[in-house]
């Protein structure tokens, strides 16, 4: 009996987590202007939409370069360019492109050794609203330091107090929950352990030799 009250509770803590969640993901949209900082970074999805925002901000001014982690190695500059409206030569200058990236954990990596190669400690993150929690812990663990303002995209589908009601917002909801859960996880037990591999090793500066 109690091992079913114990069940219970703990079913009951993950689904208010869920919507605590959702919610969470639902406040993000619609996106407040966000202050310039010294960058922008854009996560690629299954949409156009998130890059196009992120153009979007550059052409504002909101930040001096952006990054566009995670496009596929086949596509090249001038396809990715006519499928972003905004200004040519913005985009011949300032828009840099990432192949590396497979997943958020490898988004993060190539935006934090991005950051760091360019001297970025202030970055404007675009990705999808339910997108958007998991990729901040993500990029936070990858790149501790950087200052991380987000700019979400609205999912249209998800926007609405009954996402619950159809099957595919409810999966694809509770899917990103649960990534979200193992992703936070994983980050704590990266803080008690004191060692975390997706960031660089810090060296040790060399001890000058003694005459």
């Amino acid at each position: 009996m109690k091992f079913l009250t114990l069940i219970a509770v703990v079913a009951l803590m993950w689904l208010t987590g869920l919507f605590v969640f959702a919610e969470r993901v639902r406040g993000l949209t619609p996106a407040p202007e966000p202050a310039r900082a010294d960058a922008i970074v854009s996560l690629t999805g299954p949409s156009a939409e998130r890059v196009n925002a992120a153009v979007r901000l550059l052409e504002q001014g909101k930040g001096d370069r952006l990054l566009i982690s995670g496009v596929n190695r086949e596509v090249r500059r001038k396809e990715l360019r006519a499928l972003t409206p905004g200004s040519k030569k913005l985009f011949n200058c300032c828009v840099d492109l990432g192949f590396e990236a497979e997943n958020t954990v490898g988004n993060a990596q190539e935006i934090a050794a991005w950051a760091r190669s360019k001297g970025y400690d202030d970055l404007i993150v675009v990705t999808s609203d339910y997108h958007m929690p998991r990729s901040l812990m993500e990029i936070r663990g990858a790149a501790p330091g950087v200052r991380l303002t987000p700019y979400a995209v609205s999912t249209p589908s998800l926007d609405t107090p009954s996402w619950w009601r159809a099957t595919e917002t409810a999966r694809r909801m509770t899917l990103e929950y649960m990534k979200y859960l193992a992703v936070l996880g994983r980050e704590g037990m990266h803080r008690l352990t004191g060692r975390h591999p997706e960031r660089p090793a810090e060296t040790t500066a060399p001890q000058p030799v003694a005459p």
